[in-house]
């Protein structure tokens, strides 16, 4: 094992070329890690997840996928997919989703999504419990350059949802999703506040009467 391997540090942003990440990434003591490479630095992210992170994920993606149903909009989500673009960019976020006319365009049996082949997804989702300023900052920048379409940084402990649209090289606050047109972000932070006094089939019972207003 090399000496990067030996003494690296998790849950930080290190130097490192390309050759060095995918070493790093493929030994045994990181494979459960969840990596990320973005203009010459990888993070790995070893923290185990929590009731809180789990809890607050399961119901973005329930609520997501209910809105898209009901408002037929094609769509299809993955939990902690890979998107590569080999030798630039390597990231795993914690949702994402193809909407839309893209909603079919990777095929069953693709492990490592290679964007070199296939589009970035329109929407990714970090649940931040311990990694809220790293969401908000690198891996902010990291989506703008994978051109991904919209941006949302779910904040667990202070129940918040952190929406961006991303555009010409940038990203900007939105209340509104962009690529789910009538989806409201204050609506589904509503709904995360709900999990904290109630269980989540009673949450996506009130959502279900929200989006069939």
């Amino acid at each position: 094992m090399s000496s990067m391997q030996t003494q690296l540090l998790t849950d930080t942003w290190i130097a490192a070329n390309w050759d060095e990440y995918l070493q790093t990434i493929e030994a045994p003591a990181y494979e459960k890690a969840k990596a990320y490479y973005h203009d010459g630095r990888m993070r790995l992210e070893m923290a185990p997840v929590g009731s809180d992170h789990a809890c607050d994920h399961t119901v973005i993606m329930v609520a997501i996928s209910l809105f898209a149903a009901l408002k037929a909009i094609p769509l299809t989500g993955r939990d902690n997919c890979t998107y590569r673009k080999i030798g630039f960019d390597d990231a795993q976020p914690d949702a994402s989703y193809y909407i839309g006319d893209n909603a079919d365009i990777v095929p069953w049996g693709t492990t490592i999504i290679d964007l070199d082949s296939y589009p970035a997804p329109a929407l990714v989702i970090e649940v931040a419990n311990t990694s809220l300023e790293d969401d908000k900052g690198e891996k902010r920048l990291l989506y703008e350059d994978l051109q991904v379409r919209e941006y949302w940084i779910v904040d667990v402990k202070n129940v918040q949802i952190l929406a961006f649209t991303i555009e010409n090289n940038g990203s900007r606050r939105i209340n509104q999703s962009m690529v789910l047109p009538g989806l409201s972000i204050p609506l589904l932070r509503e709904a995360l506040q709900r999990t904290r006094q109630m269980n989540q089939s009673q949450v996506v019972a009130w959502l279900l009467s929200q989006f069939q207003q």
